[in-house]
């Protein structure tokens, strides 16, 4: 009779961690989430606070060289997929100089704005 419950509670146990792929998992996002209208309001010679007013603070700054700011994105879906992106601002001074990752440099981005 002893055994009778022993093999009742492991097939309970076995039978339940089959059903772990039911379990919701949530979206996590972390990081910048930027948008390709947000990088085409990007122009050469923009001040860090205009950098700053369009895309927000970078995700991550060398403390030691801050002529590079860091742009990251991260959202995991569950456990069946993730997106990573990224956008590097790159500064000569105090002025924007050139942008790279995985958005596209907007076609008008080589001219300055007026002012």
């Amino acid at each position: 009779m002893q055994w009778l419950k022993y093999l009742l509670v492991s097939l309970m146990v076995v039978s339940a961690s089959g059903c772990a792929n039911w379990v919701y998992r949530m979206n996590i996002p972390q990081g910048n989430f930027l948008e390709q209208k947000d990088i085409d309001r990007l122009r050469i010679e923009m001040t860090r606070e205009q950098v700053l007013y369009v895309l927000g603070k970078p995700v991550a700054e060398d403390a030691f060289d801050n002529s590079v700011w860091h742009y990251m994105y991260l959202l995991n879906h569950g456990r069946s997929s993730e997106m990573r992106k990224s956008l590097q601002v790159h500064f000569d001074g105090d002025k924007l100089k050139s942008i790279s990752g995985d958005y596209e440099v907007p076609e008008e981005f080589n001219i300055p704005l007026e002012g």
